[in-house]
């Protein structure tokens, strides 16, 4: 048990970390690992300054945390502080995956999922290389500060992926699948999934076209939606970014029509997954969070410290990738909400356009740009030929305001590959999601 002094915050989050890697390319087996890691990052505060420490000697974290209280100095009115007030006294214990570990699954197992796999995605000739990667984590946190906060919970994954580098004559494409999970019992039976995965994109390889450029309705997938909304208006709702730009602050007014009423942008740990946080690194736990509500600007997101200094709630994104580091604002899984149309009506008016159906990257914050992966025509209402789009693009609000039309149906996605950057944090695991949404003008190249 922990001592903690009166005059000071201080708190401890620890991590024991699982994790699996397997990665076969051009059938060699190229990396074949467990790991297993503890970690212990601390912190006091004095109302002035914060003393941290991160170690991976967690069997004696009091020593660590008495030389941390030794830098600082103490405060009588430590409780009154802005930012301390903030900090919520949360005490549970959840227990989401201790009947389905990845840690009681053998390595072999794994590698033998995989392997099954590899043979479909090399099926087509036009494949002349694929690499198959395997990943897996499993995570026990706990989290206990001066406050009387005391909070355990674990965190899981599982997922593959798949890439096919293609060529026939002159075309090349490189093809990728990928899924993610909670449970490994979860990945198999996917054969037929990954097989179609693989015969789009050979027929995407011999069949797609070049893109007529211009400005054109575009509609994005659920992956697209998902992460036009993380990267170009999530990463905006991160409000350490406003702390020292006024003029953010300026353009950020809660209040504030920024898009079409029927947009609807949420965020929240509670969402199973690999954004599943369902209480933060400052011991906050999750709630769902409005960005922006019928198009007007709902909320941001916050630290204790950027609470405090903004004068808001507490939100649950004070996230860091590991204990090597500090948490600071972070997304958890970022959504756009669902409307009232299948996806046959909402491309029925468009009489030329184009469908985004997967994606190679996105990024932006004022002005975004989506390098597609997969993108086929829409004629007269219907969809047509494969085409080979470069970028979408455009102004963020101006998109947010020419959303026309979503479906009904929502998809959230997980991946555990790739992941979040910020800072000099990365990859942090989140998710994102959405409807098919429909925009009525796109810069199409």
């Amino acid at each position: 048990m922990l001592q903690f002094r009166d005059g000071f915050y201080a708190d401890v989050r620890t991590e024991d970390r699982f994790r699996t890697i397997i990665q076969y390319k051009a059938g060699v087996l190229e990396e074949l690992k467990t790991r297993r890691e503890q970690q212990a990052f601390l912190r006091v505060y004095d109302g002035k300054l914060w003393y941290y420490a991160s170690v991976t000697d967690v069997k004696h974290l009091q020593k660590t945390l008495d030389g941390l209280y030794g830098a600082a100095t103490a405060n009588p009115a430590i409780l009154d502080d802005p930012i301390v007030r903030r900090f919520e006294r949360n005490v549970d214990r959840i227990e989401t995956f201790g009947d389905c570990s990845v840690r009681d699954i053998p390595l072999r197992n794994k590698q033998e999922l995989l392997l099954s796999y590899l043979p479909i995605v090399t099926e087509d000739d036009c494949v002349k290389m694929a690499q198959g990667i395997y990943v897996d984590r499993n995570s026990r946190f706990r989290f206990c500060s001066s406050l009387g906060a005391d909070i355990e919970y674990d965190y899981q994954t599982c997922g593959l992926r798949f890439d096919m580098n293609m060529a026939e004559g002159e075309k090349k494409f490189t093809g990728s699948w990928q899924t993610g999970c909670t449970r490994f019992d979860e990945l198999t039976g996917l054969e037929t999934e990954i097989r179609e995965a693989a015969k789009e994109s050979a027929d995407y390889l011999r069949n797609s076209v070049p893109v007529e450029a211009g400005k054109y309705p575009v509609v994005l997938s659920p992956i697209a939606a998902g992460v036009f909304a993380h990267e170009s208006f999530g990463h905006k709702s991160e409000s350490d970014f406003m702390l020292s730009d006024d003029s953010m602050k300026e353009e950020w007014q809660l209040g504030k029509t920024v898009g079409s009423p029927i947009l609807s942008i949420a965020e929240s740990g509670c969402v199973p997954g690999c954004g599943f946080v369902p209480y933060d690194d400052e011991g906050t736990k999750a709630r769902k969070n409005y960005l922006i509500r019928n198009g007007v600007l709902a909320g941001r997101l916050h630290s204790a410290q950027t609470a405090a200094a903004l004068d808001e709630g507490l939100t649950g994104n004070a996230r860091a990738i590991d204990c090597n580091f500090e948490p600071i604002v972070r997304m958890t899984t970022t959504w756009i909400e669902g409307g009232d149309l299948t996806f046959d009506e909402l491309i029925a008016p468009i009489e030329k356009g184009y469908f985004i159906k997967t994606i190679n990257h996105g990024s932006g914050m004022s002005t975004f740009t989506i390098a597609p992966s997969l993108a086929y025509e829409i004629q007269d209402g219907k969809l047509g030929r494969p085409v080979q789009i470069s970028v979408i693009s455009g102004n963020v609000f101006e998109t947010l305001g020419l959303i026309d039309g979503l479906t009904k149906d929502v998809e959230m996605l997980s991946f555990v590959t790739g992941g979040c950057g910020k800072m000099e944090q990365h990859p942090l695991p989140v998710g994102f999601g959405g409807p098919y949404v429909r925009v009525s003008e796109m810069n199409v190249q």
